[in-house]
């Protein structure tokens, strides 16, 4: 009688999110202070991607064999799709079994780290919903939405040193705040911290100074989505915004998943953007049915301290990923490698899909119940999670990386 055949990292549960078809990548580490590596995720196990193209020969290791995405982003849509080509192949193909089981490392095993070196970041405000809540909240006697904002995306530069991969603890951030009644402005840590539920677009493909990019051109430099919480501190926000927008409030963390969704593991999930309210101007116009469209049906969960506390659609989103690209470089701002730009906050229409807490609470006006107590705004310790799906292929699903991060207390 035949034994039953070995179980084996290659052989995933059916239904697996991340199984073949999704094939996110990343960068790990056996150890904390390990040799930093190319890591393609399948089901629970991290596969040593530079690894396994110098053991079977492929021309891919300059590209692999690296401690960080950034060489495979700035190669450019040819080389994505070759090589998506290859693991696809490495992975499934029998005859590669005996090489590459071996380079499989369980992810209980491995540190994971940012994934790219970022270059510039962007945060745009691309969700209709959270942006009329937030305007209903703080304009209540004028109409939610500014006048530009159904014209172009509204959005602002971050700072790109403080995005950190998930799993890093986000300091309680400290500046200036006041409120209405306040008779001048006081200093110390924000009372009222947020979370921001986003997508990240992260750019591989360079751009020339000087040169807008296209809608049509999207799919050339964007080489994939990341799960994005730009924390947020609403007293100093408030305090520091006006005229000229965030500063301290924002950039004092943004948190990204250490799994890069590469856009082809998600074209099963593309969706057309909402009806436009007013026409567009040319190089934002995707009204054109030939166009390729930009919008992903992404299922998002947001969780506070375990407990499920909004789950946002991003299909709804009236900005696409295309549309913001193409805002971003219309006055010819270049694009480098490494950029990542932003969503903005995703709420949809209804109470429990509303993706920050000063929207769930209504500015702290109604606590959310949990049961380790009431919250306005986060507390020390407190820990949230972001995570996600998409449709994919033939019914499957295709999972993207969680984002979590715990607050600290800030520094005395």
């Amino acid at each position: 009688m035949a034994g039953t055949p070995e179980h084996t990292p290659l052989d995933l549960p059916e239904g697996d999110p991340f199984g073949p078809h999704n094939l996110p990548y990343g960068i790990f580490s056996e150890g904390a202070d390990g040799e930093r590596r190319v890591g393609v995720r399948l089901g629970d196990h991290v596969l040593d991607a530079g690894a396994a193209a110098a053991a079977l020969g492929s021309p891919y290791v300059s590209l692999l064999a690296r401690p960080t995405l950034n060489p495979l982003l700035a190669a450019g849509r040819t080389a994505w799709s070759d090589v998506r080509r290859a693991l696809t192949a490495w992975l499934t193909v029998p005859a590669h079994r005996e090489t590459v089981l071996p380079l499989l490392h369980p992810l209980s095993s491995v540190t994971l780290h940012l994934p790219f070196e970022v270059a510039d970041y962007v945060d745009f405000y691309a969700s209709e919903n959270h942006a009329s809540n937030l305007g209903r909240l703080f304009r209540p006697d004028e109409e939610p939405l500014k006048p530009n904002w159904k014209h172009l995306p509204v959005g602002y530069h971050g700072r790109s040193g403080t995005v950190v991969v998930s799993g890093t603890d986000v300091v309680r951030p400290s500046g200036q705040r006041k409120g209405p009644a306040d008779p001048a402005p006081v200093f110390g840590p924000s009372v009222r911290l947020d979370i921001e539920t986003e997508v990240g677009y992260v750019v591989g493909a360079p751009s020339a100074q000087g040169t807008a990019v296209p809608l049509s051109s999207y799919r050339d430099h964007v080489f994939g989505l990341c799960l994005l919480n730009d924390w947020s501190a609403r007293d100093i926000q408030a305090w520091e915004t006006v005229p000229l927008g965030p500063h301290l409030g924002k950039s004092f963390a943004t948190s990204i998943s250490a799994w890069i969704t590469p856009l082809e593991a998600l074209d099963a999930a593309r969706v057309p953007a909402p009806e436009r309210t007013y026409p567009l101007l040319p190089y934002l116009d995707d009204s054109d049915p030939a166009d390729d469209p930009a919008g992903y049906d992404l299922r998002i969960t947001v969780s506070l301290n375990g407990h499920v506390i909004s789950e946002p659609p991003f299909s709804g989103m009236y900005w696409t990923g295309a549309q913001m690209l193409a805002h971003m470089t219309v006055n010819g701002a270049s694009l480098r490698t490494g950029d990542l730009y932003g969503s903005g906050t995703i709420s949809g229409t209804e109470d429990n899909e509303r993706g920050s807490l000063i929207e769930i609470t209504w500015n702290g006006q109604h606590p959310l119940e949990l049961p380790d107590g009431k919250r306005g705004f986060l507390e020390d310790g407190d820990v949230v999670t972001l995570s996600a799906w998409a449709p994919g292929p033939h019914g499957t699903k295709v999972g993207l990386g969680d984002v979590t991060g715990r607050i600290t207390a800030a520094p005395h």
